[in-house]
């Protein structure tokens, strides 16, 4: 079989706007993004086990109160600022620039979140993903994650049994990155899989497309694409087997 790269596909680039479905309970503010929306006659709001990337908004002062969720890999990932975090298991957690919260949700997780009144607002990513089977173990996951090195990706998350920090259930990677203006890196990527970007901050160029803030780009057989930096940006990416088994009974994530 030929491997030559001119015999492997060429990667397709399928950009989306910010998105238009949002909910508003007034102190907390939710902007929900469906990878899938963005690829034509795509018959599924999610891409494969990445059901949806909601990008999150709390006032100071601001209390979510105990509440369950079921069947659902819950990652917060908090850029600056707090997110307070406590549970019917007893944790009593912080998650800031430096930590990373993985809720396994399983086949029950009841937790709440709140801002204190002398907090700053905050603005995070909620990253929901469909595990492979129904009613799996709950548990929670609350690491430290590595420094941020500019114009290089981070690895966050990724499936059991890898070598990154926290774990989902199922075949979906996550990295972020803090990219300056002019420069340039190359989208994670992995042969088989296709990759979700999202622009939390500034703008990028994604093999020649504008993606600016707020709106994201699914690239099917990603390969050596370039992302150069417009402005100096923040960039989360997603690295997904779009054939992966998933469940859809998830209480948010379906």
């Amino acid at each position: 079989m030929d491997e030559s790269p001119s015999a492997r596909p060429q990667s397709r680039i399928h950009t989306a706007p910010r998105t238009d479905i949002s909910q508003d309970q007034g102190r907390f503010r939710t902007h929900f993004n469906f990878p899938g929306r963005a690829v034509p006659g795509h018959d599924d709001h999610g891409y494969g086990p990445l059901a949806t990337v909601v990008e999150s908004f709390m006032d100071p002062g601001t209390l979510i109160r105990m509440h369950q969720h079921r069947n659902e890999e819950i990652i917060s990932w908090v850029p600056e600022d707090v997110m307070r975090h406590d549970d019917r298991q007893g944790n009593d957690l912080v998650t800031d620039s430096g930590h990373l919260l993985v809720m396994n949700a399983g086949s029950g997780f009841w937790h709440a979140e709140e801002t204190l009144a002398d907090d700053p607002p905050l603005r995070m990513l909620q990253i929901f993903v469909r595990p492979h089977s129904l009613d799996l173990e709950p548990g929670i996951q609350h690491e430290p994650i590595p420094d941020p090195v500019p114009n290089e990706w981070r690895h966050l998350f990724g499936a059991e049994g890898t070598d990154a920090p926290l774990s989902v259930r199922n075949e979906v990677d996550c990295y972020d990155c803090r990219l300056e203006a002019g420069a340039t890196t190359t989208l994670p990527a992995r042969q088989g899989r296709d990759t979700y970007c999202y622009v939390f901050e500034g703008e990028v160029e994604i093999g020649g497309e504008s993606v600016g803030y707020t709106e994201s780009a699914l690239v099917t057989e990603a390969t050596d694409v370039p992302v150069t930096g417009a402005e100096d940006s923040t960039l989360v990416a997603f690295v997904i087997d779009p054939d992966a088994p998933v469940t859809r009974q998830g209480t948010i994530g379906r």
